[in-house]
């Protein structure tokens, strides 16, 4: 705000007394506050936005990997690797072991003591079913070395350990 006389019309002095004061207010400052905090505004909602558009991202792909777990009923954290042995074309037997030990044969839990019947029966309905393995990365190795062993004894020498491919 700019204080000053009023300039003297008359183009006298200043000893007649009737000078007035006047008040000018600049906006230039303010504008420039105004426009300063308009592209902060505009910066920081492109900045929201994006970090909407990865989180959405993120609960997409949760919902998709939990979609796939609940098909395959039971959650296997396989360890990963790139190496591929079996043939697709053949049988194939897949055991599924989760964290808690209890083998599974197409979600369907298999007992222990049924473990050899099961074994038995895949050898006599094809002497080349392969065996896979799709044990959680925190099951014991004794564990599968056991499954692996049961298998060879029915008769069963193809198997193969599953991995996540990546």
């Amino acid at each position: 705000m700019a204080i000053g006389k009023l300039p003297d019309s008359s183009g006298g002095g200043d000893d007649d007394g009737s000078e007035g004061i006047f008040a000018e207010i600049n906006i230039t400052p303010l504008t420039d506050v105004f426009l300063v905090l308009l592209i902060i505004f505009m910066v920081a909602s492109l900045a929201v936005q994006v970090e909407a558009r990865e989180q959405k991202k993120e609960i997409t792909a949760q919902k998709d990997k939990t979609e796939e777990e609940k098909k395959s009923g039971i959650k296997v954290n396989l360890p990963s690797g790139q190496a591929q042995e079996i043939d697709p074309t053949k049988a194939s037997l897949v055991l599924e072991i989760p964290l808690s030990g209890d083998v599974s044969v197409a979600g369907q839990p298999v007992p222990e003591d049924k473990l050899d019947n099961m074994f038995g029966l895949a050898f006599q309905h094809d002497k080349q079913m392969q065996v896979v393995l799709k044990a959680d990365k925190g099951v014991s190795h004794g564990r599968v070395v056991h499954l692996m062993e049961l298998a060879k004894k029915a008769g069963l020498v193809h198997l193969a350990i599953g991995t996540s491919g990546g």
